[in-house]
C-alpha cells in the first residue's frame, strides 16, 4: 500500500482486487458487446435481404400476370381500335348515304 489509511488493509486488498477483477474484464466484456452487436447487425440485414426478395417476387409475378393478361387481350383490343377508328372516320355516314341511294334506285 502507498499511503497509510484508517482502512482496514484486508478491506483496501478486497476492493483493490475487485477494481482490478473489473478492469481485466473489461476488454472481454467489450469484445462481447461488439460480437453481440455485429451479430444482431447481421441478423437484420439478413431480414432486409430476405424481404426485399419477396417483394421483388411479388413484383415479378404481378408482371407477369400483366403480360399475360396483355397476350389473352390481343383480339379484343384490336376490335376495340378498329371499332374506334371507324366510329371516329365518316365511314358510318359513307355507308348510310350509299344505303339510303341503294334503297331509292331499287324502289
Amino acid at each position: 500500500m502507498a499511503f497509510p489509511t484508517a482502512v482496514n488493509d484486508q478491506i483496501t486488498d478486497a476492493v483493490t482486487q475487485s477494481n482490478v477483477k473489473v478492469l481485466g474484464d473489461a476488454p472481454a466484456m467489450a469484445m462481447g458487446a461488439i460480437y453481440q452487436s455485429l451479430a444482431h447487425s447481421t441478423g437484420i440485414l439478413y431480414q432486409n435481404a430476405t424481404s426485399a426478395q419477396q417483394q421483388l417476387a411479388i413484383s415479378a409475378q404481378a408482371a407477369t400476370n400483366q403480360g399475360v393478361i396483355q397476350l389473352y387481350s390481343v383480339d379484343t383490343m384490336a376490335g376495340a381500335v378498329a371499332t374506334s377508328k371507324v366510329s371516329q372516320s365518316d365511314v358510318p355516314n359513307n355507308l348510310l348515304s350509299l344505303l339510303t341511294a341503294l334503297k331509292a334506285v331499287q324502289s
